[in-house]
C-alpha cells in the first residue's frame, strides 16, 4: 500500500499542472487576440456541461493512474518522472516561439520547414507544420519544445494518458509468460522524444525496448532523455511506420501513441498492417490516440476546437474513422477499446495460427 502522503503529493502535482496549463492557454489566447487577431482561431463555444464532463473525466484519469500504480502495475515513482528543471529552462522559449506561430497561422503557411530538409526523404503528408509548430517535426528546436508543449496542451495529463497503454500491454504479454522478461521485445512506433518508452521502461524494467520514428531530430532528443534511464538503453531506429525496417514476427508487442490522427487513411491502414506483420503470433498491439465522435460525443466541441486551433489536416477524418474495423481488416482479433479523458485506447492480438 502506497503512502497516503505520496498520493496527496501526486494529486497536488496534477492539480498544479492543470492550473498552469489553463493559465498558459488563457494568457497566450488573450495575447494572440490583442497582438495578432487575424491569427486567432475561430473556435466554437463550449457549454458548461462539456466543461464539467472534461473536469470529471480528467479526475477519473488521475484516479485510475494512481490506482494502477498502487496495485504495482508500475512504480509510484513513475508518476513524478519528468525533467522539471529542463522544462522550466525551456518554458521561455515557448513564449519566444509564439509570434512566429501566430504569423504562420495568420498567413496559412503550413509547409514552413527548415531549408536543409530534403522532401524526397519523407512522405508528402509528413512535410507540414503540424500544430502550426515551428519546423514541423524536422528540427532539434521543435524536438526540444515538444514534450512541454504537449503537457501544456493536455493540462499535465499527457503521461497519465500514455500510461493507459500499460495495463492492456502487460495483460496481452501474458501469452509469453513462460519466457524470460529479458527476451520480450516491445516496439514503440512513432516514439518521438521517447516519453512512451520511459513509461514502458518503468513498467517493464528488463524488456528489450525499441523506438521507431521518422524524425532524426526527435530521435536525438529521445536519446538524450533516455540515456539516463537505468538498465539497457532502448534501441532507437529511424524509419517510416508504413514500411517498418524489421523482420516478420520479430517482436512480441507493438505500442503506438498519438500517431493515427496525423496520418491519411491509407497510411493509417498501412501502419496497422505493418504492426501485424512484425508481431509474433499471439503478440499484442496497443494503440493510444484521440477520442472519437462515436465513443465521446460529449466532447465533439473539444475535438472541433482542437482541429481549428491547430493545424491537423487529417484529424476530422480520423475522429470519424472506424479503427476497430481497420484492426480487423489487418488481421487482428480480440479487439477491445476504452476511453480515458481525451485518449482512446485499443488493444488487439495477432492470432496464433
Amino acid at each position: 500500500m502506497a503512502d497516503p502522503l505520496t498520493r496527496l503529493a501526486y494529486q497536488t502535482l496534477q492539480t498544479g499542472k492543470s492550473l498552469m496549463g489553463l493559465a498558459h492557454k488563457e494568457v497566450s489566447t488573450r495575447l494572440m487576440e490583442a497582438l495578432a487577431p487575424d491569427g486567432s482561431p475561430r473556435t466554437v463555444p463550449m457549454d458548461p456541461k462539456t466543461m464539467v464532463a472534461l473536469r470529471s473525466s480528467m479526475d477519473r484519469l488521475v484516479a485510475i493512474d494512481w490506482e494502477q500504480a498502487e496495485r504495482g502495475l508500475y512504480s509510484t515513482a513513475l508518476l513524478f518522472d519528468a525533467p522539471w528543471l529542463d522544462w522550466a529552462s525551456r518554458y521561455p522559449l515557448i513564449w519566444l516561439d509564439m509570434p512566429s506561430t501566430w504569423k504562420r497561422r495568420q498567413e496559412r503557411r503550413v509547409r514552413d520547414l527548415p531549408e536543409h530538409v530534403d522532401p524526397s526523404d519523407y512522405p508528402d503528408y509528413y512535410l507540414q507544420n503540424f500544430h502550426h509548430q515551428t519546423d514541423g517535426y524536422l528540427s532539434d528546436h521543435s524536438a526540444s519544445l515538444y514534450d512541454l508543449q504537449v503537457e501544456i496542451l493536455f493540462n499535465g495529463t499527457a503521461d497519465p494518458m500514455r500510461r493507459r497503454i500499460l495495463a492492456p500491454l502487460l495483460q496481452g504479454l501474458e501469452a509469453f509468460s513462460g519466457r524470460p522478461s529479458g527476451q520480450i521485445r516491445v516496439l514503440d512506433v512513432a516514439t518521438g522524444t521517447g516519453r512512451t518508452l520511459r513509461q514502458l521502461r518503468g513498467a517493464m524494467p528488463r524488456a528489450q525496448l525499441i523506438g521507431l520514428d521518422l524524425s532524426a531530430a526527435y530521435l536525438r532528443q529521445a536519446n538524450r532523455w533516455l540515456s539516463a534511464l537505468p538498465g539497457e538503453l532502448p534501441q532507437l531506429v529511424q524509419g517510416n511506420a508504413t514500411a517498418m525496417p524489421f523482420g516478420e514476427a520479430t517482436v512480441q508487442a507493438v505500442t503506438c501513441v498519438f500517431l493515427l490522427h496525423e496520418l491519411p487513411r491509407e497510411a493509417r491502414q498501412d501502419v496497422l498492417q505493418e504492426a501485424y506483420r512484425v508481431l509474433e503470433p499471439g503478440g499484442v498491439l496497443v494503440l493510444a490516440d484521440s477520442v472519437q465522435l462515436a465513443d465521446s460525443p460529449q466532447f465533439a466541441s473539444v475535438m472541433e476546437n482542437f482541429r481549428r486551433a491547430f493545424h491537423e489536416p487529417f484529424y476530422r477524418d480520423y475522429i470519424s474513422d472506424d479503427i476497430d474495423q481497420r484492426l480487423s481488416a489487418a488481421g487482428f482479433e480480440a479487439i477491445a477499446a476504452e476511453s480515458h479523458f481525451m485518449t482512446r485506447i485499443w488493444s488487439a492480438r495477432k492470432p496464433v495460427r
